[in-house]
């Protein structure tokens, strides 16, 4: 019986792995993709270094992002990476939430139910500002 057990945790500890790795390829890819993409249309002009400017309105909402990444905007493409590299640890503690469910472990899904909440409160508290 207590072989099963481990046999299972290793199956979610590989299933977990290979989310973070699916995640962190995925946004790598469009990052890179999007930088691409910016190169070939923006690549000869020059830049004023001396003023910061922020990323457009049109990249503050994830609907926008995904709009303009869909009509292959370079840096929606890169947003979305962004936004997918940042998914990525969401995801796995929503994983480790279910499987600690099924594991019947309710002592961790409490404690990463807690841990997820800290996660989106502070992804959510970016946008407050």
């Amino acid at each position: 019986m207590k072989n099963s057990g481990r046999l299972a945790d290793e199956q979610i500890e590989q299933a977990i792995a290979g989310l973070l790795r699916i995640g962190v390829i995925a946004a790598a890819i469009l990052v890179f993709a999007g930088g691409i993409l910016y190169l070939i249309r923006y690549g000869p002009s020059l830049s004023d270094l001396r003023v910061f400017q922020g990323e457009p309105r049109r990249l503050r909402s994830i609907s926008d992002v995904a709009a303009d990444a869909w009509a292959l905007d370079s840096l929606g493409v890169i947003q979305l990476g962004f936004l997918v590299l940042v998914a990525t640890p969401i995801a796995r503690v929503i994983f480790s939430v279910i499987a600690f469910l099924l594991q019947r472990d309710f002592v961790y899904v409490v404690v990463t139910l807690i841990v997820l909440a800290v996660l989106l409160y502070s992804v959510g508290a970016g946008g407050l500002r």
